[in-house]
């Protein structure tokens, strides 16, 4: 069955072509497995909630904007009675009965590892022409600077004070949030869904942390095999996609009861959502394609343990968390916990406070081809055990790399600044058996146990105590399993206590390092240069280029397969495909063939002195 939906129509229709409903939410309570629901041009303000998912992959239901047609679906509602108060900043009285049972005004950004400012903004925002202004709990901050507001929410009311600059309000588009979510289905498991083709806004998205429920502007509710595509995502108060966690195994405990830390709340949270069935039959397998998302004060994508075995790849993230707002432990363009064999390739991620973050069991992630520049930090890979493959990525930002993890392969990689390492013995957390949930045991992070081949070290910026350039921050570490077995053997015949202070060993090779950058002591065959590369990113008439001049790189390589890989010791588990399969690095970061010597980096065209190459 095919519906459609118009702004001209009537859901008191029957949703034919001829006869649409005029909202998406009145197809989404008929629209069954198998049907399609096609929505035309215009603005809907609402929250659509599908009421059926599919039971297999073949009988997905179709939410889709129809072709050539612009589809904005808004968490928010305009508000065009605006009057200037006695300061001279503009006010509005709203009836609360806009907000239903939500109102964004009363409901305190808040939650797990939420740091600050403590109880004082909220997930409502104000817009004018499409532009957010900046909470202030203060009407005189409000007076004192343009594109501020505050809110004072009161028992029929909430009365908005806003400062527009020398705009009137009453003349302009003015919104506020209402809806927490602009597609969400109420239930779990309302599964093999596709969103297609729309552009989403202003949603007053809460917090979201790896121990609770965690909401979105696009939310699928701990469900599977959602397809989320070549949408348009702004302007969510937190989090724009989440493929994230229910409520049933935890909602935070920590930040509400103060008996445990946050730590041990999410180690329950695991084994809990273990309990209850999480697995790959159960959620995740989602495919995020090809959507531009920005401007959203926590995440693009979020996900605890709902993001496994998924697929992540096309698209444009930006402008996430760079206002600083807000600050918590769970800020960055894509925030997966949990992501188990999920592939993330091809994106463009720029401008964030933090690219990716992959924390807690990101054992067979893929993070492969994507493009990180002008983030305060490219990707943190945390508290995971391996294996997890780092391939052919660009990292362009001055800071590129926080590893707090161990068990990683890092391959053909361009790293133009500077990598943080650090243990984490506090936290045992968990690993699983392979291309699975099924949780084999847990372990602390004892750092090492990494391998580097083939990248390129560019090193400019200046080194500091946390942050260095290249490898030598792994001086002192074995380089074969046999040499640190040796080692500790040396120890006697103890248990764990013989283990803590004997690095990992590493395996580095094949590394080209320019300019500042440094080669791990014990790496055999690598190359460096003196000489300033003067790598850049330059972005003109919405392309992307990287710009450099090489020097001529002489080196022994060869490609990379799971083969000559060494098996992460913790995990003792294969750099693999999710399917099992043999993984090969013989493609480049822009899917050109490998030669059987292939090139240093992450691009095969590279070559002696200057050239521009098109990377988005």
């Amino acid at each position: 069955m095919e519906y459609h939906v118009s702004v001209l129509g009537n859901d008191s229709d029957s949703g034919t072509g001829t006869e649409p409903f005029r909202t998406i939410s009145k197809a989404a309570k008929v629209a069954e497995e198998g049907d399609r629901v096609i929505v035309h041009e215009g603005t809907y303000r609402e929250c659509v909630r599908p009421k059926n998912g599919a039971r297999m992959a073949l009988g997905r239901i179709v939410y889709e904007a129809a072709e050539n047609e612009k589809v904005v679906i808004k968490g928010s509602e305009e508000i065009k009675e605006w009057e200037k108060a006695e300061d001279g900043i503009w006010k509005s009285i709203v009836s609360n009965t806009i907000f239903g049972d939500y109102n964004p005004y009363a409901e305190i950004i808040e939650g797990d590892w939420f740091m600050e400012p403590v109880g004082k903004l909220h997930t409502g925002q104000v817009y004018i022409n499409g532009v957010a202004l900046s909470e202030t709990d203060s009407k005189t901050e409000v007076k004192a600077s343009e594109m501020k507001w505050t809110a004072v929410v009161q028992d029929e009311v909430t009365v908005f004070y806003a400062n527009f600059g020398k705009r009137n309000p009453n003349e302009e588009v003015t919104e506020i949030n209402v809806r927490q979510s602009c597609f969400r289905p109420d239930t779990a498991g309302t599964n093999y869904i596709t969103v297609r083709g729309f552009e989403m806004a202003h949603a007053a998205s809460q917090w979201a942390p790896p121990t609770a429920e965690q909401g979105g502007m696009l939310c699928a509710n701990w469900s599977k095999g959602w397809i989320i595509e070549n949408n348009i995502l702004h302007d969510a108060r937190c989090s724009a996609i989440s493929v994230g966690k229910d409520k049933i195994s935890g909602h935070n405990l920590y930040s509400r009861y103060h008996r445990k830390p946050g730590y041990q709340t999410q180690l329950e949270t695991v084994f809990l959502a273990r309990h209850q069935g999480w697995s790959k039959e159960m959620t995740g397998s989602h495919i995020i394609r090809n959507n531009t998302i920005y401007d959203c004060g926590q995440n693009a994508i979020v996900g605890n343990m709902g993001g496994a075995f998924s697929e992540i790849y096309g698209n444009h993230i930006y402008n996430i968390g760079n206002k600083h707002e807000f600050f918590g432990f769970e800020i960055a363009g894509i925030k997966l916990h949990a992501a188990v064999d999920t592939y993330i390739h091809n994106n463009n991620i720029h401008d964030c406070t933090l690219g990716t973050w992959l924390d807690w069991q990101a054992q067979g992630v893929r993070l492969s081809s994507n493009l990180y520049y002008h983030n305060e930090t490219d990707v943190w890979i945390e508290v995971t055990h391996g294996p997890h493959m780092v391939d052919n990525n660009i990292f362009a930002s001055k800071q590129n790399l926080i590893n707090a993890a161990q068990g990683g392969a890092y391959v053909h990689n361009l790293f133009c600044g500077a990598i943080h390492r650090y243990d984490v013995r506090n936290r045992s957390t968990p690993y699983h058996f392979s291309h699975s949930t099924e949780i084999m045991g847990t372990a602390v992070v004892y750092g090492g146990d990494d391998r580097f081949y083939h990248n390129i070290f560019f090193g400019t910026t200046e080194e500091n105590e946390c942050w260095k350039l290249g490898t030598a921050i792994y001086d002192g570490s074995p380089v074969s399993m046999e040499e640190y077995v040796s080692l500790v053997m040396k120890n006697g015949r103890g248990d764990i206590e013989n283990y803590q202070d004997v690095r990992q060993p590493v395996y580095i090779s094949g590394n080209a390092y320019l300019h500042k950058a440094k080669h791990f002591e014990r790496e055999k065959d690598y190359f460096y240069s003196e000489e300033d590369a003067e790598i850049r990113i330059v972005e003109t008439d919405g392309k992307v280029y990287l710009e450099m001049d090489m020097p001529e790189i002489t080196i022994n390589t060869k490609i990379i397969t799971t083969h000559n890989l060494a098996l992460p010791r913790i995990s003792e588990a294969s750099y693999e495909n999710a399917d099992g399969t043999p993984m090969f690095i013989d493609k480049d970061y822009a899917g050109n063939e490998r030669s059987d010597s292939p090139a240093t980096g992450p691009l095969e065209v590279l070559k002696k002195g200057k050239q521009k190459i098109l990377v988005w």
